[in-house]
C-alpha cells in the first residue's frame, strides 16, 4: 500500500462538478492499493498516518500528529501510484491491486481512520476526481508498506 500525504490548509475533492468530499486543515491523503495488500497494510497505514508528528506545536516544531490535533483527513483512491515507468513511455500499472480487492480495502482504510477518531472525508472509488488543495509548508511525505519490517 502506497500514500502520499500532504498538510493541508485545505482540500477538497469534485466529482461531476459536486464537492464529494472536503477538509479544512489537516491531511490530504492520496492511497493506493498494490497487488497482495491486506487487512495488515490498512492497519499498519492507518496507524502510521494518524500518528504521524507533522503538524506544528506552540513553539513551532513538527511534533504533532493528527490524533493530537482537530485536523482531518481527505482520502483519495489512487492506483497511479503504483505506476511503473521503467520501461517505454506508457506507464504500466500492474502492480496495482484489481479493482473489487482495492475498493474493499480502501473503504477499509477510511473506516479504521474513522474508528481511531478522525474526521475522514472522501472521494469516490474510481470516478473522474479533481482535487483542489493548498499545500500547508508545503510538507509531503510518502509511504509505502512494502518497507515494513514482517512480524
Amino acid at each position: 500500500m502506497r500514500a502520499v500525504l500532504q498538510r493541508v490548509s485545505s482540500a477538497s475533492v469534485t466529482i461531476d462538478a459536486q464537492v464529494n468530499g472536503a477538509i479544512g486543515a489537516g491531511l490530504l491523503v492520496l492511497l493506493g492499493v498494490g497487488q497482495g495488500d491486506t487487512e495488515r497494510e490498512v492497519e499498519w497505514m492507518v496507524d502510521k498516518i494518524s500518528g504521524l508528528r507533522i503538524f506544528e506545536d506552540d513553539a513551532g516544531k513538527m511534533n504533532r500528529s493528527l490524533l493530537d490535533t482537530s485536523k482531518a483527513m481527505l482520502a483519495v483512491s489512487q492506483f497511479t501510484l503504483y505506476a511503473d515507468t521503467r520501461k517505454g513511455r506508457r506507464p504500466s500499472f500492474v502492480d496495482a491491486c484489481e479493482p473489487t480487492e482495492a475498493k474493499r480495502l480502501y473503504a477499509l482504510f477510511c473506516e479504521r481512520a474513522r474508528a481511531k477518531g478522525l474526521t475522514v472525508a472522501e472521494g469516490i472509488f474510481a470516478a473522474d476526481m479533481k482535487v483542489a488543495l493548498v499545500n500547508d509548508g508545503p510538507v509531503t511525505i510518502c509511504l509505502d508498506s512494502n518497507e515494513v519490517p514482517s512480524p
